[in-house]
């Protein structure tokens, strides 16, 4: 008599059935030969498949044969023969008389009873809708930095202008004071536009403190020093990185110190330096300016502050910082300070 032995179950296949019948997302199962063993139902109805072609049909012969893609074929190939898995391949799928579809494709082979033949799990993400979100996002932000830099053209245009008028003001105003306050605020125009322009030429996020500072300070010896050779203006810092919103305040700081050491501190054609730090320490800061030539009034804490001490005053404090005025012997030393540990003095 003959004993008839019961077929072994090929639990591996099974198990992979099931995950493509239970599966939400599209997904095949496929043979070595890449013909399609299983499909879920999403892949079928997100592709336009027929049930009734599926079983014994290629890969390649799916629909009207968009599927038939040689580097797709290739890939599947290499990772039948266990040389490759497919990670997150994109491909363009282009069904005849419809719009084109991106894919990002999974596949791998399943470990199991190799008698039984190969097994490949394909799965596919369609991410159409996403990258035309991400070109779209990609055009909005084209379109807002070109706004931006038409706002920062319009600005400096316009900070010239009113740099114009002030001057014009100047020529016709007959009291020395007033001359003088129109000349003030001609300087401070002209120290906002240079920031503005340097900004301008930075991206829109953070702000490399070095490079930005050595500009600004360039810009403004440039405009109101005659003999480099007499006066110097010096700009050391570290590598730290500001935010757009810090720079505009350190950058406006250091301009109306330089201009007031440039105004003030070297009389009758000193010869001198000015030398503009920053460094950073941990999470605080030190801005500091400082000059070697006349140094400090005796009468210092008598004067009456001016614009420029008033706007330093308020920037300083929009930046949770101090100020301290010493004696740099000779010269004067400004140093804005930024300790997270002490609150700022009002």
């Amino acid at each position: 008599m003959t004993t008839m032995t019961a077929p072994v179950p090929d639990i591996s296949l099974d198990l992979a059935l099931s995950l493509v019948a239970a599966s939400v997302a599209p997904v095949l199962l496929l043979d070595g030969e890449l013909e399609v063993v299983a499909a879920s139902q999403s892949f079928l109805e997100q592709f336009d498949v027929d049930p009734g072609d599926v079983p014994g049909c290629r890969l390649a012969d799916l629909g009207g044969g968009e599927w038939n893609v040689p580097q797709l074929w290739s890939l599947l190939k290499a990772t039948a023969y266990g040389q490759a898995d497919i990670r997150a391949y994109e491909m363009d799928l282009k069904p005849s008389g419809k719009a084109a579809r991106h894919l990002v494709l999974h596949a791998r082979r399943l470990h199991h009873n190799p008698e039984r033949g190969v097994r490949l799990l394909l799965t596919v993400a369609d991410v159409t809708a996403l990258r035309a979100s991400d070109r779209q996002k990609d055009e909005l932000i084209r379109d807002k930095a070109i706004l931006v830099q038409e706002v920062q053209h319009r600005v400096a245009n316009s900070l010239q202008i009113i740099a114009s008028v002030l001057m014009q003001g100047v020529r016709k105003v007959g009291s020395d004071e007033s001359r003088h306050h129109l000349r003030d605020a001609h300087q401070r125009i002209l120290s906002v536009a240079a920031v503005q322009r340097h900004l301008a030429g930075s991206t829109l996020g953070d702000v490399e403190l070095r490079t930005y500072l050595t500009d600004l300070c360039r810009s403004i010896g440039d405009s109101m020093i005659r003999d480099h050779t007499q006066l110097r203006l010096t700009v050391t810092a570290d590598d730290s990185i500001a935010p757009s919103g810090k720079s505009v305040s350190l950058g406006l700081i250091v301009t109306e110190l330089v201009i007031n050491a440039l105004k003030h501190a070297f009389p009758g054609d000193r010869d001198g330096t000015i030398a503009v730090d920053y460094r950073a320490q941990g999470d605080g800061w030190t801005l500091s300016v400082q000059d070697d030539s006349v140094g400090m009034p005796a009468d210092l804490e008598k004067a009456k502050p001016g614009l420029g001490t008033g706007i330093i005053r308020a920037l300083a404090g929009q930046l949770g910082a101090t100020i301290a005025i010493t004696d740099a012997a000779p010269g004067t030393r400004v140093s804005i300070v930024c300790d997270p540990r002490s609150s700022p003095l009002s």
